[in-house]
């Protein structure tokens, strides 16, 4: 089942002050869009970011990137609109709508709408109003307001794809959101619980409480890792999964990429799991040849599991020979593939130990890895 999420990012809102949009004002050391964009990675199988025609400099940043673009219409309907028909030649069952000013979101709202979604044609979260309700004129209370069954709407907004095409379609337009757009066409909304947390920045002082909200709730892990293999018989090498031709092949227990073994103990390291020999012990003969791949996508799925996210990896093969250059590319690619992140969240690079030590004899082959983990 294809989920995306619509992030609606062409608003020219400046409320929030500081001269420029507040989706590209910074937050807490990255821009407001950056965080609410993350908040989907890895939740969905793709995601939309509706942009203005005017932000010239994120289509130029965003074009080649895991995202998918869409032009921001004349208003926040024209928006979603643009943003439903991006998605036109993907078989897509489920989609989210998303404000970009809610960069606060959490991973447990966002699974909260898509499990309604199994049930409900639509769903969104709402936070129920707890505060007595005043109408007045802006300087005297005129009245009072029944609070019973209120929500404060949040978003991510949930629905079935073909349901909230046709309804969007058939709505004559000034909807306050995606809700009122599908209760328009009949469809049964579930309300999932709200947080308070979800604020969208509209005002000054919106960013320093959303700062406040990322700053509790962030927590970063680093790991390091390290691996040695000695050199033997063979005519290749494998480093970082890739197949480098060499007069001497590594020994070890499996394949004996040592690349790889950092970055996996890295990863182990950042979640204070152990090392890959605690989770494959090479006394064990059916680890024996192995593809290093199987230790790291294995710790890549326990991050994943605890609650964390891949930030970035960094990895340093220390040899005079092979030379690693003209492969390291490769090697970016193929360990991005293997971990499901993009290429720039990978660092492959080498050094020699100018011709100091094991490495510098040509003995082997080391390498000292660096994870970053947030927790999702």
């Amino acid at each position: 089942m294809t989920t995306v999420a619509i992030i609606v990012a062409a608003g020219r809102g400046q409320r929030a002050g500081g001269g420029i949009p507040k989706q590209w004002r910074a937050l807490a050391g990255r821009r407001v869009a950056d965080w609410t964009i993350d908040r989907f990675r890895g939740q969905v199988d793709h995601v939309v970011l509706v942009l203005s025609e005017e932000d010239q400099n994120a289509w130029a940043e965003f074009e080649n990137s895991d995202l998918i673009l869409a032009k921001g219409g004349h208003d926040r309907a024209g928006s979603v609109r643009s943003g439903l028909s991006a998605l036109r030649s993907l078989a897509v069952q489920r989609v989210l709508i998303h404000d970009v000013a809610r960069p606060c979101v959490q991973k447990q709202t966002i699974q909260q709408v898509l499990t309604a979604l199994d049930t409900y044609p639509a769903a969104a979260p709402g936070l129920a109003v707890t505060d007595a309700l005043w109408t007045g004129d802006g300087v005297l209370v005129t009245g009072m307001q029944d609070r019973t069954g209120l929500f404060a709407a949040q978003t991510p907004q949930g629905f079935h794809y073909d349901a909230i095409v046709a309804a969007h379609a058939a709505h004559p337009g000034g909807a306050a959101d995606d809700v009122e757009v599908a209760r328009a066409a009949g469809l049964d909304t579930a309300i999932v619980p709200g947080d308070a947390d979800n604020i969208k920045i509209t005002r000054p002082e919106d960013f320093v409480r959303a700062e406040r909200i990322l700053g509790k709730a962030m927590d970063v892990r680093l790991g390091n890792g390290y691996d040695v293999h000695r050199f033997g018989d063979g005519d290749h090498v494998i480093l970082c999964g890739i197949r480098v031709p060499h007069d001497r092949g590594l020994q070890g227990h499996s394949d004996a990429d040592v690349g790889m073994h950092a970055v996996t103990d890295a990863i182990y390291g950042a979640l204070a799991q152990g090392d890959i020999g605690q989770h494959f012990p090479p006394s064990d003969p059916q680890w024996k040849g192995a593809a290093s791949k199987i230790f790291l996508r294995h710790a890549v799925e326990l991050a994943g599991k605890m609650g964390y996210q891949i930030s970035n990896v960094d990895c340093t093969l220390v040899c005079e020979y092979p030379k690693i250059g003209p492969h390291a590319p490769s090697m970016r690619d193929e360990m991005a593939r293997i971990m499901g992140l993009r290429a720039d969240q990978v660092s492959v690079k080498a050094t020699t130990s100018e011709r100091l030590g094991f490495t510098g004899r040509s003995e082997g082959i080391a390498a000292l890895a660096t994870a970053c983990l947030v927790k999702s």
